[in-house]
């Protein structure tokens, strides 16, 4: 039988494991830290799960939080002034992957795959690789960071475009119909506002995309726990300053959920190699974070993760030998879609002027607004209509 090794126990790991394990593959995770101590950290993320993924979900057994119940249909875009609604033909929906991980991971054990946690460092790989035919590496935090070297021509960042203040809010009233909110402050960043299910119930989480050296990048220095009073004060002010579209709809019972209920941080978007080879024949194949990490500001990361996950999985599944040339099959098979994910992340990051163009067409046209909404479910159809000014403007006209 064939086993695999996964370091990481993120969406990609855990999809990648629970995908596995429906194709009868010996699996075992390796994880950094428990599940219960992942569920009572700090915030991870604010990720939206859109229609794709969900629909893995289903075909997994695993879409514990129907998206009829708890999801949204449409985003109210505010973009210097500009408003204007697209709406999705099948819902999305957001969860705390404090909750939804751990469930996760009790599902792949139930469906006999293994969990162990542990810390794996580049110097025990080789070791590793010797008890598994092929290994996944789907962490690209701590020690495993730099494993796989960036693709410069697909890298064109080398620090963080943004500084990201994400966090869980109770207070404020939801938009009508129930949607992301994505507002841009020109110059300045952009916030996205997400109906997202927490451990608290249903709250909104407001991820603040700041532009460093900008007027919001304060947001980014300040503590809720060491100054609860100061840091509402200033997230207050700075949403009526630039994000009017969020602020109307503030409430006196605003508030941040709790202190461990706010990320603060900044993301350097990157693509590295797909895999690299570990010697005596083994190879380890990037995953997730480990391979393409993208700003969250579009809300692709843990969508293409979990997609990249299922196009390995079917892979590993179809083949008996990994080998470089399997290797190079998968960089095929899933490219498409990962590099178009990151080139559009990167367009809005580092907006060309004519990209004025497409928010005016947009405002104009309900029907474009939708497909533009529609494609976040198709990163793929949307890089082919916004790489360039005339794909923008065939679009718009076509």
């Amino acid at each position: 039988m064939t086993t695999v090794g996964i370091l990481g126990a993120g969406i990609a790991g855990l999809h990648l494991g629970l995908a596995l394990r429906a194709a009868d593959v010996d699996v075992t995770l390796y994880a950094e830290r428990s599940m219960d101590e992942l569920a009572g950290g700090p915030l991870l993320n604010t990720v939206a799960h859109h229609h794709p993924l969900l629909e893995r979900e289903r075909a997994l057994g695993v879409h514990h939080w129907p998206a009829a119940e708890f999801g949204y249909r449409a985003h109210h875009h505010w973009i210097g002034g500009l408003r204007f609604t697209g709406r999705f033909t099948h819902p999305s929906c957001a969860v705390d992957h404090r909750i939804y991980l751990p469930r996760l991971a009790e599902d792949l054990a139930e469906r006999g795959g293994r969990v162990e946690v542990r810390a794996v460092g580049p110097r025990e790989l080789g070791g590793l690789a010797r008890n598994h035919d092929l290994l996944v590496v789907a962490s690209g935090r701590g020690p495993l960071s730099g494993l796989f070297p960036r693709r410069p021509e697909h890298s064109p960042h080398d620090a963080p475009r943004r500084l990201v203040c994400a966090g869980l809010y109770t207070g404020i009233a939801p938009a009508e119909p129930a949607a992301v909110t994505i507002g841009v402050a020109p110059g300045q960043g952009e916030l996205l506002e997400i109906p997202l299910l927490s451990r608290h119930g249903p709250v909104t989480a407001l991820l603040f995309e700041n532009v460093p050296g900008g007027e919001l990048a304060v947001l980014n220095e300040l503590s809720p726990a060491a100054d609860p009073a100061l840091f509402r004060k200033t997230v207050l002010a700075k949403l009526h300053e630039h994000h009017p579209a969020t602020a109307e709809r503030v409430l006196d019972a605003f508030a941040l959920t709790h202190p461990r209920d706010l990320l603060q941080g900044a993301v350097t978007p990157a693509v590295r190699e797909d895999f690299r080879p570990l010697g005596g024949d083994k190879f380890a194949l990037a995953l997730g974070d480990a391979h393409v990490v993208v700003d969250p500001v579009m809300g692709q990361g843990a969508n293409i993760a979990s997609y990249s996950a299922a196009v390995v999985a079917r892979e590993i599944a179809a083949e008996t030998v990994f080998d470089e040339l399997f290797c190079r099959r998968v960089a095929r098979a899933r490219e498409e879609v990962l590099l178009a994910a990151s080139a559009w992340t990167n367009l809005v990051l580092d907006p060309p002027p004519w990209l004025d163009e497409l928010w005016r067409g947009l405002a104009r046209d309900p029907r474009r607004a939708d497909e533009f909404t529609d494609n976040f479910d198709h990163p793929e159809r949307q890089w082919r209509l916004l790489a360039t000014r005339s794909r923008v403007r065939a679009f718009l006209n076509s």
